[in-house]
């Protein structure tokens, strides 16, 4: 993949879902986020700001993570409250190693947000009325059992207040 001149454009580290996992997750985004605001596909952020200098040494680390590495075990295990919107908290062990390891190697250049505690999650609601939150959040629950999540890969984009520009894919074994 060709990189981008990234200008001042952060990078913005996201975890893969298998492709079934990804339509499920993604159609209960579109079906439930508001449109205009739905600028990008379901997702877990791994890193929010990360300084475009780093690209580089970025790709190099994400390519070292997942080389020959097996996927990480996760799972959707809750529906999370987030007030004007709902999301599924997803635990991984794994996935919270490799995010450990990136937030320590680029722990001087973190953002407050990514040097705060992370918590693994894909939204599926977001910047809504109270009562549109409730009712999809009692939905959920309702039907709620935990469930694997298939992570394929990670990836690195940059933002540029759009759509998220691509700038680097890295799959597991």
């Amino acid at each position: 993949m060709a990189e981008a001149a990234p200008g001042n454009a952060p990078i913005i580290v996201t975890a893969l879902f298998g492709a079934e996992d990804f339509a499920w997750l993604d159609g209960l985004r579109r079906a439930h986020f508001p449109p205009e605001r739905n600028v990008v596909p379901a997702h877990c952020t791994l890193f929010h700001h990360l300084a475009p200098e780093l690209a580089p040494e970025l790709k190099q680390r994400l390519s070292a993570a997942t080389r020959g590495a097996a996927r990480p075990v996760a799972q959707i295990a809750g529906v999370l409250d987030l007030g004007g919107g709902v999301a599924f908290r997803i635990e991984s062990d794994d996935l919270a190693d490799i995010r450990a390891d990136l937030a320590d190697a680029f722990a001087p250049m973190l953002v407050p947000q990514d040097r705060a505690g992370w918590r693994a999650h894909v939204t599926v609601q977001n910047k809504v009325a109270r009562p549109q939150t409730k009712q999809l959040l009692e939905g959920l629950r309702a039907g709620f059992a935990p469930k694997p999540l298939t992570i394929v890969g990670l990836a690195s984009w940059w933002y540029r207040g759009g759509p998220w520009e691509p700038h680097s894919r890295h799959m597991f074994a």
